[in-house]
């Protein structure tokens, strides 16, 4: 007999698959569907198994009567069979069916066998279901071939089981993840160390002070904290450090004011200042990334006088607040106000109705002008000056777009403010990527004065960014008990763009402007810068201007000795520009796979090339 006759004698093969397939589905109908003791569930029981063990039986016929070559597939589809009714008599056994016959279901008896035969069954199930479909597909494709190719009949087995395999793990580790819910930090962690500002502040201190630790024994968070404050305790005889329990040191803990475990307090004389910490570790990571942050406002709360900055209000400046004109679309004040009160200064908001015609008060450390749109009133100047004059402090940050100059009040500080915006096209931030960007100034030329000690030692790593400045000039000829300075130059290709092209004409000139201006009088000190952008909400944000804030008001109240980079260990976010992010998207949507697949050509061609072999030589002579 000739093996194409016994191939047609056989039939095709996909329909006892199928018939296979549809027993399958008549339990699935039968135990999912309906369920309980009703005659629906009873004949998909028995109609099921009946279609299976047909399949199963013809499938052996054909086994038996087949050539060899298709003899070899008969017998991988009807293991395949016998496998899924494994998986079948897996699942009755592990059922509520024996107690449907007054039987006691197997987790009654055998919780964990039940438990790993309900598992089991449908990996087994599948394991039998999927390598089905992939032989019947090869074994279709060859059904009219003179030989059957074994080979592609097993390659299809295996895929499917592959596959299965593949589903059944993902399966595992979706269940397993959703039972044992862990998480797992991997993000990078460290307690701060007790920074510069910090540091200082202890070596200055003039009187004892008291930390007391409130933590249980044995605490993890209270190991960090310790690490911390045992740090620090090194830099004076003036600091102690101190622990204690809430629970076994009830009375210590009222007298300081606290409440739980977790607080450190800050005593000095009667004077108590609380930082609070979660006690749970996992709950303290983000706190003690910060926590010389937080030590360093306690401290400056309790080892100083109290520090006041007051804002004036009336002449168009920018303020914290939403701005009562809706014509100023000016960015606020927002996040200076949010750094200054983290310095633990008081800000007020003041302007004519306030006094400020009459005096400026004397508890005002520093009075801060940030750019005003009108001038003062001639009272109003008269006034601000008598306060300079007592040695008050005062912060002046003028824009040259709003034509106000206050030389009412910068001639007596030998200082003059040049309204002309200038522009740089080499060394500018970029913004809306157009030539108007050329007036966002950067600059990192610092003096030595000590209204920008920080930035003068962080340089080029943290550069300032004056968006849209104009230039101050010191006077010639000036008073000897008038000190003047010049903290801060542009860079040298900035010029004076007077008709505001943000191109460098002929006749304009490049140099190095003097763009802020310290001056000193006996006790009185003045900062004046010719930008006020620097300050608000969309420039605090650059690491310079930061430190800008928080030099010159240190100057300013004579906190020089808190001037300085507190110690953080927080994760800094990367950031991109937009051109940056089309890059990196055209890069992984288009270029990666473009070079993984060109790579794979390449790679495939050469393992492809056949081997040239040599030419035979003739006898005797040359090929």
């Amino acid at each position: 007999m000739s093996t194409p006759a016994v191939a047609k004698r056989l039939g095709p093969s996909a329909r006892w698959s199928t018939l296979w397939g549809v027993g399958m589905l008549l339990l699935f109908v039968g135990e999912r569907l309906f369920g309980g003791a009703s005659s629906l569930r009873s004949a998909c029981l028995v109609l099921g198994p009946a279609a299976i063990a047909g399949a199963m039986v013809a499938r052996l016929q054909r086994m038996r009567g087949a050539a060899d070559d298709r003899k070899v597939a008969e017998r991988v589809l009807l293991r395949l069979y016998g496998a899924g009714m494994l998986a079948v008599i897996l699942y009755f056994i592990q059922s509520d069916l024996p107690a449907l016959r007054g039987h006691l279901p197997l987790e009654h008896d055998s919780p964990k066998l039940a438990t790993a035969l309900a598992a089991l069954w449908p990996a087994l199930w599948i394991a039998a279901a999927w390598p089905v479909a992939l032989v019947e597909l090869a074994y279709a494709q060859l059904a009219k071939a003179p030989r059957l190719e074994t080979g592609r009949i097993k390659d299809a087995m295996y895929s499917g089981l592959g596959l299965a395999f593949a589903l059944v793990f993902v399966f595992t580790v979706a269940f397993v993840s959703s039972e044992r819910d862990k998480k797992y930090d991997l993000a990078y962690f460290r307690t701060a160390r007790p920074g510069e500002v910090v540091r200082r502040i202890v070596r200055t201190l003039d009187q004892p002070l008291e930390i007391a630790s409130f933590f249980p024994a044995g605490n993890e968070t209270r190991e960090e904290v310790d690490s911390y404050l045992k740090d620090l305790s090194h830099e004076s005889g003036q600091l102690t450090i101190t622990h204690y329990d809430f629970d076994i040191d009830p009375l210590k803990a009222k007298e300081y004011g606290v409440s739980s475990n977790g607080i450190l307090a800050f005593v000095r004389g009667k004077r108590h200042e609380l930082l609070g910490l979660p006690v749970p570790f996992e709950a303290a990571r983000n706190a003690l990334r910060t926590l010389d942050k937080e030590v360093q406002q306690r401290l400056m709360l309790i080892a100083r006088q109290n520090r006041s900055a007051f804002f004036t209000t009336g002449h168009g400046e920018r303020v914290w607040s939403p701005p009562v004109d809706a014509t100023d679309k000016r960015s606020g004040l927002g996040k200076l106000r949010e750094l200054l009160l983290d310095q633990s200064l008081d800000l007020r908001e003041f302007g004519a109705s306030d006094g400020l015609i009459q005096d400026v008060p004397s508890d005002a450390t520093a009075l801060c002008i940030i750019g005003p749109t009108r001038p003062f009133s001639a009272d109003e100047s008269a006034a601000v000056n008598r306060y300079v004059n007592k040695g008050g402090r005062l912060l002046v940050a003028l824009d040259p777009e709003n034509k106000v100059d206050l030389h009412e009040i910068l001639e007596p500080l030998q200082l003059e403010f040049h309204a002309e915006t200038l522009a740089n096209d080499q060394v500018f931030a970029r913004r809306t990527h157009t030539d108007g960007d050329r007036i966002n100034l950067v600059t990192s030329s610092f003096t030595s004065h000590p209204s920008v000690t920080t930035l003068a030692r962080v340089g080029a790593r943290a550069p300032v960014v004056l968006p849209g400045a104009g230039w101050i000039d010191a006077k010639r000829g000036r008073p000897i008990e008038i000190q003047v300075d010049s903290p801060i130059k542009s860079h040298y290709a900035t010029w004076a763009d007077k008709n505001l092209n943000f191109q460098f004409d002929p006749g304009e000139q490049r140099r190095a402007y003097e763009v802020a201006a310290a001056s000193v009088k006996g006790l009185s000190r003045a900062f004046v810068i010719a930008d006020s952008d620097c300050f608000s909400d969309d420039a605090v944000n650059v690491s310079g201007n930061e430190l800008l804030v928080l030099d010159v008001m240190h100057w300013l109240m004579g906190d020089e000795a808190y001037s300085g980079l507190s110690s953080t260990e927080m994760d800094l976010p990367v950031s991109h520009t937009r051109k940056e992010d089309v890059a990196w998207f055209y890069s992984t949507i288009f270029v990666s796979p473009i070079l993984v697949l060109g790579i794979g050509y390449f790679v495939t061609k050469k393992r492809r090339r056949p081997k040239v072999a040599p030419a035979p030589r003739a006898a005797g002579g040359t090929p």
